[in-house]
């Protein structure tokens, strides 16, 4: 994980290409876990995998409890998430990175270009 500082606020970019997908998801769940325990003002750019045709791993729904779980931590302290995904990702994926406020508590942004989504989330 990179870590920048933009005025108050600490700018996290967390890079699961590469990963299978629930690894990935892992990755992610487990990293705003530790940011939302810090109790600290955060924003993070989140490198997204390539789809995969079938993903393996655990349940959808244990992924959704523990974010779930993390929403009240990232409505309290997250100023944003912006989500770097490709451009060819399921409907399914697709639509939880744009559910903002809804599925993960905070601000998010998709976009396939890098740049854009770190100048996005340091102007949070």
């Amino acid at each position: 994980m990179d870590i920048r500082k933009t005025g108050g606020t600490t700018v996290h970019e967390i890079d699961a290409t590469g990963l299978p997908t629930p690894e990935a998801q892992d990755l992610i769940l487990r990293e705003l876990r530790t940011l939302t325990e810090r109790t600290a003002p955060f924003a993070a750019v989140l490198l997204m995998p390539a789809p995969e045709e079938r993903p393996a791993g655990a349940p959808a729904t244990d992924r959704i409890r523990a974010l779930k779980e993390l929403r009240p931590g990232l409505t309290a302290h997250c100023r944003g998430l912006a989500f770097v995904a490709p451009v060819d990702i399921p409907e399914e994926r697709a639509r939880a990175v744009h559910s903002s406020g809804s599925l993960w508590g905070c601000p998010t942004t998709a976009t396939q270009d890098a740049e854009a989504a770190r100048a996005w989330v340091r102007s949070r």
